[in-house]
């Protein structure tokens, strides 16, 4: 079946430290394509909305890493669920949320301004870290293999 998990799934705790290691690989190169992208001369819609895309792709694995018995297809329907939740939460305006959001930590995790482009780019950012923790899964199992 395609997008089934196989048979002999990886160990959990394997599965969440490949995964949280990924992630941290997504973590850094989302910052750095928000830090140096336009300085290095690439469009701010790359920019922005890479970053977009990358921001799901750290929660599909992040979701991952502490539910690993889930299949991707759950993982992916809790990140899509979050992303919709986090963009659509961009429209409610409170002191305490907006004054959160002009922090660096707030405007990386939440987001300012709501845009229905950046759901495009959350989906884009869950099929690849749907595709990513499927490759290495299977790279897992090749080096167990041999």
């Amino acid at each position: 079946m395609h997008g089934a998990q196989p048979v002999k799934p990886v160990a959990p705790l394997r599965t969440s430290l490949v995964r949280a290691g990924l992630a941290l690989v997504v973590i850094a190169c989302g910052l750095s394509l928000r830090w140096h992208g336009l300085p290095l001369g690439l469009p701010a819609f790359v920019v922005k909305y890479g970053g977009s895309l990358l921001w799901a792709t750290m929660v599909v694995l992040l979701v991952g890493v502490l539910l690993p018995r889930l299949s991707r297809m759950q993982l992916a329907a809790i990140a899509a669920a979050i992303a919709v939740v986090v963009e659509f939460s961009r429209l409610v305006h409170t002191p305490w949320l907006d004054a959160f959001r002009l922090t660096t930590a707030g405007a990386l995790l939440l987001g300012r301004i709501f845009s229905l482009w950046n759901l495009v780019a959350y989906a884009a950012g869950i099929a690849f870290g749907v595709w990513i923790d499927r490759l290495a899964e299977t790279r897992s199992l090749a080096q167990s293999a041999s």
